[in-house]
């Protein structure tokens, strides 16, 4: 493992296209890789539930 990173894993999950179309698009007008905005936006959603 590197210092300051995480290991990653990687998580196959499925949902209706037309959602992958937006999340792909919302990560492209943030900056970030798909897998960097998805992890992000899971991770800000279980914070928010603690």
């Amino acid at each position: 493992m590197v210092k300051g990173r995480l290991k990653k894993t990687q998580l196959n999950v499925y949902q209706p296209a037309e959602l992958v179309r937006e999340i792909k698009h919302r990560s492209i007008d943030e900056g970030l890789s798909l897998s960097a905005f998805v992890g992000r936006v899971v991770s800000d959603y279980l914070e928010e539930k603690r």
